[in-house]
């Protein structure tokens, strides 16, 4: 069989692209990128701007903006450029850029929900110790343990996927290089690949243990309190975070355990672009509406203006 690594590029086939409504995808995911860019930049501008909003909380719903920002720029004007012009080629070295900066906004997203969470459980459980437990030091150290974790494991699981042989196919059926679609293409040296892969859904699964204890024990307290204006206060803090959890979880577990069938490729593409374009940009939106504090530094910031 032909070895196609031998050819050093990949042509990129989204499934459900035709080519008369290229143009119309074009637009839709432009919309979506500009959106998600804009309301994030507003989230990190309020939070860095209003000294009210200076606490363990917004320092993390800053970075998950910053993650959010970088996470569709990793993937989308890729794709507007090849619906854009027609050329779907992208290069070994461009491919698997695009993968392990992929790995990397995808590992720290992971990381700061987490941290996101255990937050809340410290401000609602014990918030007599939260400003021990959560001091700003540990606060920047927990961001930089993040940042070097992700980057480690982008590395790691980068240069097992650039070590595999592609001789099935040149042809990514997906909207960019993802673990999945090299996968299938590849022939030899995915074994290293497929234990960082395991390892990393392990990691992941373990992340999303720890988020579903930390809200029971919320829970928990809530049903606790006897003043129903306190259990409102207390779960509005938390139902942004827990929405934004939801709706990133349920969409990679979608991704990752669709099984083979006629219509999975069009379904993995379906739950990529929510979970790439249309999650990032919906997280701020969903910390504006639902967030009375943040809603409030949105008005002081238009009233000073």
């Amino acid at each position: 069989m032909e070895n196609f690594t031998a050819s050093k590029v990949f042509q990129i086939v989204p499934f459900f692209f035709k080519t008369e409504d290229k143009l119309y995808f074009f637009f839709f995911f432009f919309t979506i990128y500009f959106t998600g860019l804009l309301l994030n930049v507003t989230i990190i501008t309020v939070i860095n701007i209003d000294d009210h909003l200076h606490t363990p909380m917004y320092l993390f719903l800053c970075n998950l903006s910053i993650v959010d920002i970088c996470f569709t720029a990793v993937t989308v004007p890729k794709l507007l450029h090849m619906l854009l012009t027609d050329n779907n080629t992208i290069s070994f070295t461009q491919c698997f850029t695009q993968f392990g900066f992929y790995a990397l906004f995808g590992t720290s997203e992971n990381i700061i929900l987490f941290i996101m969470a255990y937050d809340r459980y410290v401000a609602i459980c014990k918030p007599l110790h939260y400003n021990q437990i959560l001091g700003r030091k540990k606060c920047l150290m927990l961001i930089v343990v993040t940042w070097i974790s992700a980057l480690t494991n982008s590395l790691l699981i980068t240069k097992a996927a650039s070590t595999m042989s592609f001789c099935h196919s040149k042809v990514i059926r997906q909207l960019f290089c993802d673990a999945k679609a090299l996968l299938k293409i590849s022939c030899t040296g995915t074994e290293m690949f497929f234990m960082l892969l395991y390892l990393e859904i392990l990691f992941g699964f373990c992340l999303l243990l720890c988020i579903v204890t930390s809200y029971v024990k919320i829970i928990a307290i809530i049903f606790k309190m006897n003043s129903t204006d306190a259990r409102r206060k207390v779960f509005s803090t938390c139902s942004p975070h827990l929405t934004v959890i939801l709706l990133y979880y349920t969409d990679s577990a979608f991704v990752v355990l669709i099984p083979q069938s006629r219509y999975s490729e069009l379904l993995e593409q379906s739950c990529t672009v929510i979970y790439t374009a249309v999650t990032p940009m919906l997280n701020p939106l969903i910390y504006t509406i639902r967030n009375k504090e943040v809603k409030r530094a949105l008005m002081r910031l238009v009233k000073d203006k």
